[in-house]
């Protein structure tokens, strides 16, 4: 009876879908293992290099692909078997994976190596998101796709909780490749899920109804003629440059500004992770009580605020509470952002536009984990990441002042 109801209430009714519930619970034992690979590399890479630019570079190489693959992967998804589709790239990871665990329980990795493979499973991550955006599209009817989206926030992040204290724990005993082998292994939740899958919408193939680069154009068309889109795309790519990096950063906050090691890395992780999860399961209701676009007017206002915080934390309990804050209302923001473009986009092109908010999410990330963290080696951390979110600060403030032009764009 009380799963029946937690089922039916508004933080997780998608749940009660069969093919959503697999898909859910595959991709979150995934995600688990991918954060545990995460903090592997970057405290491997923090540790051999010294180098904050070395951090950053090798975490932005991961993003890299997205600006090249990220619309044919969005137009792909519209064309052929999600499942299929899906399966083959979630498998090509795997061996990637796998191989990282190689080199590192023999001995042979590499900062190089790091770099390429994170370079190749960049690539293929660019093609599972907008097919697995899709594929939740096609799994849950259009009542629960907002909850669908929240609920895919919710299990992103409860990964980056579990994963991280699991990675510490790892690496303590065994080492890391004890926590790749991990990250090798849970690749076939996300392929026993889509086994799993029954229903007739998860079995169907789309339509091919135009030549591949008319789809791409055509989704390109929606998103430059449509103000709201257009809008929520250009917010997303100047919070991946101006806020996002401090995710890409965290091993240098730990270990170079706090003088930690890999457990602290964990629990500043761990600490994001907590407060996106309340956030994804809680903000609902505060949401349609403010109404959607002034919830998402004051977090982005937020983020830039709560990011300077933890930048200019003194100490390890200091930041906890304020990346806790911050994991909040960066999740906040980033779902409101993606809901907007969801929200008025036909669902034919659905794939086609988040791909497109994939692809400048990650440019502004590629450019702001580099830049910031090259910028970090000669300046000192501190001072260019925490101007950053200032600048992101002064900019919605900026936005905001024009009400009519500026963020009233977002409405839905």
């Amino acid at each position: 009876m009380a799963t029946s109801l937690f089922f039916r209430s508004g933080s997780a009714r998608a749940l009660s879908h069969r093919d959503f519930t697999l898909l859910w619970l595959g991709t979150l034992v995934s995600n688990i293992g991918t954060w545990m690979e995460s903090v592997a590399l970057g405290v491997y890479v923090t540790q051999v290099t010294g180098q904050a630019a070395w951090t950053g570079g090798v975490a932005a190489l991961t993003h890299l692909p997205s600006l090249v693959l990220a619309p044919l992967g969005g137009a792909l998804a519209d064309r052929f078997d999600r499942r299929t589709f899906m399966a083959v790239c979630v498998c090509v990871q795997a061996l990637l994976a796998a191989l990282l665990t190689v080199l590192a329980g023999t001995g042979n990795l590499s900062v190089p190596w790091v770099a390429a493979i994170s370079l190749l499973n960049g690539a293929f991550s660019t093609l599972v998101i907008p097919c697995a955006t899709a594929l939740t599209v096609a799994i849950v009817p259009k009542e629960d796709l907002h909850n669908a989206l929240s609920l895919d926030s919710a299990q992103f992040n409860l990964g980056r909780i579990i994963g991280p204290v699991l990675a510490a724990l790892v690496l303590t005993k065994v080492g890391i490749a004890g926590a790749l082998f991990v990250n090798t292994l849970s690749f076939l939740a996300v392929l026993l899920a889509l086994a799993g899958m029954r229903g007739a919408a998860a079995n169907a193939v789309p339509p091919k109804v135009e030549a591949l680069w008319a789809g791409i154009m055509r989704g390109v068309h929606l998103a430059w003629t449509d103000p709201g889109i257009a809008l929520a795309l250009g917010s997303g790519a100047l919070v991946g440059l101006l806020i996002s990096p401090f995710v890409g950063l965290v091993p240098v906050f730990a270990l170079k500004v706090l003088g930690g090691d890999a457990t602290t890395t964990s629990m500043l992780l761990t600490a994001q992770g907590t407060g996106a999860v309340i956030a994804a399961f809680g903000s609902g209701a505060l949401a349609a009580r403010m109404g959607r676009r002034a919830f998402l007017e004051t977090a982005l206002l937020l983020v830039g605020l709560c990011s300077a915080a933890y930048w200019l934390s003194p100490t390890l309990p200091v930041a906890l509470v304020t990346l806790f804050i911050l994991g909040a209302v960066y999740l906040v923001a980033f779902t409101g952002l993606k809901t907007v473009c969801q929200a008025r986009t036909p669902p034919e092109l659905q794939a086609r536009v988040s791909s497109l908010f994939l692809l400048l999410v990650n440019a502004g990330y590629i450019l702001g984990v580099w830049g910031q963290g090259a910028l970090s080696d000669r300046v000192g951390v501190r001072p260019i990441t925490a101007g950053c979110a200032l600048l992101f600060f002064g900019i919605v403030v900026g936005m905001r002042t024009l009400r009519s032009r500026g963020l009233a764009a977002l409405g839905t």
